[in-house]
């Protein structure tokens, strides 16, 4: 069946077929799709998005994207109208089905598929489960109910929750990032959650004040992206606002291993398939100096080392009068050898490297904001 590029945009789900320079879409009514995935054993995909016009709501495709079918999940701005409006209801073929959590949420911004179990993260920040390939969802409680939830503080983009990292064994083990809360783990299949913020090395954040910023010993709450490493070890790797971090010790303690990037400042992040100590991140200026690549030349940055040492990878990047974004969940990669890494930007381009990053192509281009990339590649 060969590799798709899966990609969630901000007017909805496009593909990008093995060889092909462009994309398939949009598919799921022009949504704004903040996450799109797929699973290769099933060939189901998966699409969440949705916002105050349309609601929050997940969209499936079992074959392949030619058909698509919506578990609305939350009701927006079009139920009100349409309520209340006859006509309109009529024209969009609106029907007073109840939203099963009502105006919970706004958004769904995260997707997860492990153990047969389908996993999504919402704005505000809900982490919800499917058991039955996502026809019918319930919340897990246990992230939410018993935190302190109404004292949560929200991120430049929302409170979000966006990282959904599962064991790849031991299916009652998962971790999952928020901004601007950090990150959580349960041990017990999301009954009873704790807290994974703390550094190791309390002093690297000392004179960051930003308000999502490290506040007492721990890592900056604001994780933007975080990824569990292959392996026995709970190795995970996060970036955040104020740079990248590893932990060996499945969150317990971070370590910052930001020395040698360009900029602290950036949104994914990226591990090897095979080797937990290859990791790519995309640095960008700063929260405030524009949020674009530095000098605005685009780089790709590799660490061979854990973070101990870092390369920028340039070769097919554009190096002049590069402006775009990079957002959280916009780089992806394959489980190929050698492994390919994927990303896509703000302006509608997707780039790809087929050689762990030593060289890049652009494969399409002229796209709406992409909000996600994930690959699904089917034997």
């Amino acid at each position: 069946m060969g590799l798709s590029i899966l990609l969630g945009t901000s007017k909805g789900a496009f593909l990008v077929e093995e060889g092909a320079t462009v994309a398939v879409g949009p598919f799921c009514d022009g949504w704004p799709i903040n996450h799109l995935i797929g699973d290769p054993e099933s060939g189901m995909l998966w699409a969440g998005g949705g916002g105050d016009w349309n609601g929050a709501g997940i969209w499936r495709s079992r074959d392949g994207g030619a058909t698509w079918t919506l578990a609305k999940l939350t009701t927006g701005q079009m139920d009100d109208w349409a309520a209340n409006d006859p006509g309109f209801a009529a024209m969009i073929g609106w029907t007073d089905e109840p939203a099963p959590f009502g105006k919970e949420f706004a958004q769904v911004w995260s997707l997860h598929f492990a153990h047969g179990i389908l996993y999504a993260g919402t704005k505000p920040a809900r982490l919800l489960r499917s058991r039955d390939m996502g026809e019918t969802w319930e919340k897990v409680g246990g992230l939410t109910d018993d935190q302190g939830v109404e004292d949560w503080q929200a991120g430049g983009a929302g409170l979000t929750l966006h990282s959904l990292v599962s064991h790849p064994v031991d299916r009652d083990r998962m971790w999952v990032g928020i901004s601007a809360e950090g990150v959580f783990a349960t041990e017990d299949g999301g009954a009873t959650w704790d807290r994974r913020n703390r550094l190791s090395n309390v002093g690297a954040c000392a004179d960051h004040h930003h308000p999502a910023g490290p506040e007492g010993g721990e890592v900056g709450h604001c994780v933007h992206n975080m990824m569990r490493a292959p392996g026995d070890g709970d190795v995970l790797y996060q970036q955040n606002h104020h740079g990248v971090w590893r932990s060996g010790d499945g969150g317990r303690s971070w370590d910052d291993v930001t020395a040698g990037l360009p900029s602290t400042f950036g949104f994914p992040i990226r591990v090897h398939p095979r080797d937990p100590d290859t990791i790519w991140t995309l640095p960008l200026n700063g929260d405030m100096a524009g949020r674009f690549p530095p000098d605005a030349a685009c780089a790709v940055w590799r660490s061979r080392d854990g973070g101990a040492s870092w390369e920028g990878l340039r070769s097919g990047l554009p190096q002049e009068g590069c402006y775009f974004t990079v957002l959280r969940q916009a780089m992806a990669g394959d489980a190929r050898d050698p492994a390919g890494v994927y990303f896509g930007t703000n302006s509608g381009s997707v780039f790809a490297s087929r050689d762990e990053g030593d060289t890049w192509t652009e494969v399409t281009r002229h796209l709406p904001t992409i909000l996600s990339v994930e690959v699904l590649d089917r034997p």
